[in-house]
């Protein structure tokens, strides 16, 4: 059955009513966080974020007397918005209660916009982003290159994981083949795993080890049964497959961090099917494109749109073979979608 379409008196409306709803739970956290300020509060310490729920957070305590404990935490009015792996300082007050009265700098952060376009951080101080795929739901490129742009343009380091290995057949290996042999040729590290059945997870989980990571991926791709083999007492939901549009159910609804025993933070992140980047530039873009960047700037024009223009480098390296028509595609794709591109 078709989806049906909201007007627009419909979106206001609905807009409206989530926006009091928004200003009357602000409302009263405003009124615990004053609580809890005119108590006693203890020391400031330091504290990771592991968990966001909306005006709230949890925090693991990192020094004094309570480290390792988990605090749920109040947030002051004039913090900037935190996500899952911020460093903060914080105070505790009564009964467990505490509030993030700092936020100490990242490192590095992961964003994409949202539904309305607006730019939000998703997880921060990340080193690793894993970018899972599988054969079921059906990898596309265009996603799988969205996310590589979005990790160079974070600075964060990339690995490509392709999970539910035991479903690849003689119906979908070809492709699978094809998709993964452009980036093994560029040297991307590139590794193919089971979670059900535990192929190759050791060595996932060495390359993880030591690590601050963060799994992202499109629902349905398997990352809450990854976790759940990596850490067996994260019990995170696992969805299938819907059967109407063969694209995930979302199990995950907030970015969740879990430590490794040997070392090395995993951040479990809600699943997305689309990766919008209107937040980065063209030159972003061609950034995250490592094969091209010595091409750029060799075109007989100097504003060449690497379309159908004489003289372009990009298009006679792709007839010699030297760039694959798959990256070429994603690469027009993306540049076409930065003033498109709703989230």
């Amino acid at each position: 059955m078709a989806k049906r379409q909201l007007n627009r008196r419909q979106n206001w409306r609905i807009e409206k009513i989530q926006g009091e709803r928004a200003d009357r739970a602000a409302k009263r956290e405003q009124h615990v966080l004053q609580e809890l300020e005119g108590g006693d509060l203890g020391p400031e310490q330091f504290g990771l974020v592991i968990a966001h729920f909306g005006v709230q957070v949890e925090v693991e305590a990192q020094d004094g007397d309570t480290v390792g404990q988990i605090f749920r935490c109040h947030l002051r009015a004039n913090l900037p918005a935190l996500v899952t792996g911020d460093r903060v300082v914080w105070r505790a007050g009564n009964q467990g209660i505490g509030v993030i009265v700092a936020q100490l700098p990242r490192s590095t952060e992961l964003t994409r916009p949202n539904n309305q376009g607006v730019l939000k951080p998703v997880a921060a101080n990340v080193d690793l982003i894993v970018i899972v795929f599988a054969p079921a739901p059906e990898p596309h490129a265009n996603l799988i290159d969205r996310y590589l742009v979005a990790a160079e343009h974070a600075g964060i380091r990339p690995l490509l994981l392709l999970n539910k290995a035991d479903l690849i057949n003689e119906q979908n290996a070809p492709a699978l083949n094809a998709l993964l042999e452009v980036y093994r040729d560029l040297g991307y590290p590139l590794l193919e795993v089971s979670a059900h059945h535990g192929d190759g997870m050791q060595q996932l989980q060495k390359m993880l080890d030591g690590h601050v990571s963060v799994f992202v991926g499109q629902s349905g791709v398997g990352k809450s049964s990854l976790v759940n083999s990596l850490l067996p007492q994260a019990h995170t939901r696992v969805g299938d497959l819907s059967e109407w549009s063969g694209q995930g159910t979302h199990t995950t609804t907030t970015a969740r961090l879990y430590h490794f025993p040997n070392g090395g933070d995993l951040i479990d992140s809600p699943g997305i099917r689309e990766f919008g980047l209107v937040h980065v530039s063209r030159d972003d873009v061609e950034a995250g494109f490592i094969e091209f960047s010595e091409l750029f700037g060799t075109c007989r024009f100097r504003d060449c749109k690497h379309d159908r223009e004489p003289g372009c480098a990009l298009l006679k390296a792709l007839d010699e073979g030297r760039i694959k028509p798959q990256r070429m595609h994603s690469y027009r794709s993306i540049i076409v979608s930065l003033t498109e591109d709703s989230y």
